[in-house]
C-alpha cells in the first residue's frame, strides 16, 4: 500500500493531465453543438453580419480551446519534469491567443468584404471600397498583433515604434516611388475614378481596357485583346482618364450627304428621318435629337443625325446604331434619293479644227 501510495504521488500529474485533456475534449465537443446550432440559427437570418462571425469564429475558437488545454497540461507536466522548455508555455500560450485573435479578426474580415462584395448586405457598397477598407483594416489588426506579440516576448513596444519612426524616415527616402504609388492606390480608394471591372482608357496614353485588379502599388488592366496590363498607381495622380463604364448614354452622330440632283427632296427626307427617330424606342428622347441641313461638300449635300441610345452597352449600341442607319438608307430611297460617294465632273470643250 506505502509504494502504491508513493507511485501514485509521484506520478500523480499523469492523472491529472488526463482529466484536463478529457476535459478540453469534452468543451470542444459542446462547443462545436453550440457553435452548429448558432450556424442554423444565423443561416435562417436575413442578416449576414451573423453569418460572418460564426464562420469567422468556428475553427479559431475549436483550436484555441486545444491550445489552452495543452498549455494547462504542459505546465503541469513541466512541474513534474523540471525541463526549462516548459518555462516558456506561459508566453507561447499568450502568443497563440493573439494569434487566434488575429486570425479570427482577418476571417470576419474577409467573409464581410465577400459579401459586400457579392451585394448580399442591404446597404450598396462599391467592390474597389470595400477591397481597401479591407485591406486597411487586415493590415492594421496583422501590426497590432506583431506589436502585442513582441511585447509577449518582453520587448517594449514604445522602443519598437520610436526604431519604426526612425527606420520609416530612412525608408521613406530610399522607397519614394513604392510610397508614391502607395497614396496613388489611396487617392484611386479615396475619389473612386474607376472601379474593379470598368471600362477606362486614357487620351493622353495608349491605355485602354477592363481593370481587373487595383493594389496598393499597381493596378491591372485587361486590354481588348486580352493582353494584362501593370500600371504603377502613381501614374494615375497625373493622368486623365476617361470611364465610358459611367456614360449615361451613348451618341449617335453621323454625316450624311445626298446628291445635288436631290436637294429639293431634302426637306422631306430630313424631317422623316427626324419622326422615326422620335419614334424609335431605342432612342433616349430626353437627350438632344438634331436633324439638319449642316454643308453644301464638294460632291454631296450633307446633312447630320445627333441622338442618343437608351443602352451603354457597346453591342447593344452597335445593334441600335445599324438599324437606325438602315432606316435612314430606306427613307432616303423611298423619297427616290440617292446617297451620294465622291465623284468628279470633267468638262471638255471641243476646239473647232482649222479649215481647209
Amino acid at each position: 500500500m506505502d509504494d502504491l501510495i508513493s507511485m501514485f504521488t509521484t506520478y500523480g500529474w499523469v492523472s491529472e493531465v488526463f482529466l484536463i485533456l478529457f476535459i478540453t475534449a469534452v468543451v470542444r465537443f459542446i462547443a462545436k453543438v453550440f457553435l452548429d446550432g448558432a450556424e442554423r440559427r444565423a443561416t435562417a437570418t436575413s442578416n449576414h453580419w451573423d453569418d460572418a462571425l460564426v464562420h469567422a469564429g468556428r475553427r479559431p475558437l475549436g483550436l484555441g480551446i486545444w491550445i489552452l488545454g495543452i498549455s494547462f497540461a504542459a505546465e503541469i507536466v513541466g512541474g513534474g519534469a523540471q525541463a526549462e522548455i516548459f518555462d516558456y508555455v506561459g508566453q507561447i500560450r499568450d502568443v497563440a491567443v493573439v494569434w487566434l485573435i488575429i486570425w479570427f479578426a482577418l476571417r470576419f474580415i474577409s467573409a464581410i468584404e465577400t459579401n459586400l462584395i457579392q451585394g448580399k448586405h442591404r446597404a450598396k457598397v462599391d467592390p474597389t471600397t470595400a477591397t481597401a477598407v479591407a485591406k486597411l483594416l487586415r493590415a492594421s489588426i496583422v501590426i497590432t498583433g506583431v506589436l502585442l506579440v513582441l511585447q509577449a516576448f518582453g520587448f517594449s513596444i514604445s522602443g519598437v515604434l520610436a526604431f519604426g519612426g526612425i527606420g520609416g524616415i530612412a525608408i521613406g527616402f530610399a522607397a519614394r516611388d513604392i510610397l508614391a504609388n502607395f497614396f496613388g492606390a489611396l487617392m484611386i480608394f479615396l475619389d473612386r475614378p474607376f472601379s474593379v471591372g470598368d471600362w477606362i482608357r486614357s487620351p493622353d496614353r495608349d491605355i485602354e481596357g477592363t481593370v481587373e485588379d487595383i493594389g496598393w502599388r499597381l493596378t491591372r488592366i485587361r486590354t481588348f485583346d486580352k493582353r494584362p496590363l501593370y500600371l504603377p498607381n502613381s501614374i494615375f495622380t497625373s493622368l486623365a482618364v476617361e470611364n465610358p463604364s459611367r456614360m449615361l448614354n451613348r451618341r449617335i452622330y453621323e454625316t450624311i450627304g445626298l446628291r445635288y440632283e436631290d436637294v429639293n427632296r431634302l426637306p422631306v427626307i430630313v424631317a422623316n428621318i427626324k419622326k422615326m427617330l422620335e419614334e424609335h424606342a431605342d432612342i433616349d428622347h430626353r437627350q438632344i435629337l438634331m436633324v439638319n441641313l449642316v454643308s453644301f461638300g464638294p460632291s454631296a449635300v450633307e446633312f447630320f443625325v445627333y441622338t442618343f441610345t437608351e443602352t451603354t452597352d457597346w453591342q447593344t449600341y452597335h445593334r441600335v446604331k445599324e438599324d437606325v442607319l438602315l432606316k435612314i438608307a430606306a427613307i432616303v430611297d423611298e423619297q427616290g434619293a440617292e446617297i451620294a460617294f465622291p465623284t468628279q465632273t470633267v468638262h471638255l470643250q471641243m476646239q473647232n479644227e482649222p479649215s481647209l
